[in-house]
């Protein structure tokens, strides 16, 4: 019996509307690398020469349209996306709908070029992941393209456009789901082939609503193979603080932010939040993995501009780029602390989250009290 194509594709095309941020650990679509034996077919547009046209004066507001992003909104005016999302209050992971006001408080960037445009015919077995991959750009950049999110479809046939730059040129956010932290006395378990979130809380004796919130996760999270999932609590200070003793690695990483901290002058205040920022992120380690393609200390990612892989994984450049200012090794690509007006009078979480735009702010904060102690310890 033959399926009604036709039908099929046109149910799949409408997928991907309200336009979202995007910005979860894992969606429901699955990002990982074609299989291995797969033979993309692709089919190439000739590239055609454009400029990117940035209005001379940035309007205040702006109204979102069907199929807008926040990243699309932030480049047609020649804004950061990490700035508009902090006008308007929003993470990675905020939805914007049709007729809504957005903030574009502050000054446009400099005109540039736009990047060249292809397109990719799907195949079976291809992923966005894949195709990013192939072409040299991110998964956010593909979406964007298409105006899918997470949670939409491809099919074989299907023709993608591709973007010729790995991602718009002035965008920070670290990652927006923090690499879980393995604090002393918490158990860990390596996802296999075949494992489940229930199946790995049946064999722990835990619930998957545990799983979720020691692991940043949700319902439509997606593990992998490899990846390491903490299956017990890690412990807790009254006042809801988390407390943790730092191993050799962790305590010269710490060491190394607070030195860098104290030579460009940072307060204890800055040095502390860098080292609550530093642990929820990746457990003050520098990780060579994290989510989609985060890296090193604070999970910074090469495709939001926070440099390459190997510039992100050099952990004293990777922290000059966290505190920022007028040493920041990335210049106005990105935004570090001691860029936040007024950084010093936020809320702790406050101040950590304007630099990460992370959909889990409230995880800085419970690191407050340690970190003072660690910064003791080690400064």
């Amino acid at each position: 019996m033959r399926l009604n194509t036709t039908a099929r594709r046109t149910r799949y095309l409408q997928i991907g509307v309200p336009a979202a941020v995007i910005g979860s650990l894992t969606g429901s679509m699955a990002i990982v690398p074609a299989a291995a034996d797969a033979a993309p077919v692709h089919a190439h547009v000739p590239a055609v020469p454009a400029l990117r046209v940035i209005p001379a004066s940035v309007p205040t507001t702006y109204v979102v349209q069907p199929g807008d992003t926040i990243s699309a909104i932030a480049e047609r005016h020649g804004l950061r996306t990490a700035d508009v999302l902090a006008w308007n209050s929003l993470t990675w992971r905020s939805v914007i709908y049709p007729g809504q006001t957005l903030s574009l408080a502050g000054a446009s960037a400099p005109a540039s070029a736009a990047p060249t445009s292809q397109s990719h015919v799907v195949v079976s077995g291809d992923t966005v992941y894949g195709i990013a991959q192939k072409y040299g750009t991110s998964v956010d950049a593909v979406l964007a393209a298409n105006g899918l999110t997470r949670a939409s479809l491809i099919y074989p046939g299907q023709s993608l456009a591709i973007s010729g730059a790995a991602a718009p040129a002035a965008v920070t956010a670290a990652a927006d789901s923090p690499t879980p932290v393995t604090a002393p006395g918490a158990q860990t378990h390596s996802v296999v082939a075949g494992d489940t979130l229930f199946g790995i809380a049946q064999k722990y004796g835990t619930s998957t609503a545990s799983l979720y919130a020691w692991n940043a996760l949700t319902a439509e999270s997606i593990i992998y193979p490899g990846q390491s999932i903490v299956v017990s609590a890690p412990p807790v200070q009254a006042g809801g603080q988390l407390s943790a003793a730092l191993d050799a690695e962790q305590a010269a990483n710490a060491a190394l932010i607070i030195a860098i901290g104290r030579q460009l002058g940072v307060s204890d205040r800055g040095l502390a939040i860098a080292l609550a920022t530093a642990m929820v992120e990746s457990g003050l380690r520098n990780v060579d993995h994290g989510d989609r393609d985060s890296l090193g200390l604070f999970q910074q990612r090469p495709s939001t501009g926070w440099g390459a892989a190997e510039q992100i994984l050099d952990p004293d450049r990777s922290t000059r780029a966290f505190f920022g200012g007028q040493s920041d090794p990335n210049g106005q690509i990105t935004r570090g602390l001691l860029d936040i007006p007024g950084w010093e009078s936020m809320p702790f979480t406050a101040a950590a989250q304007a630099v990460q735009i992370s959909a889990y702010p409230d995880k800085y904060g419970q690191w407050e009290t340690q970190a003072y102690q660690w910064l003791a310890q080690h400064g």
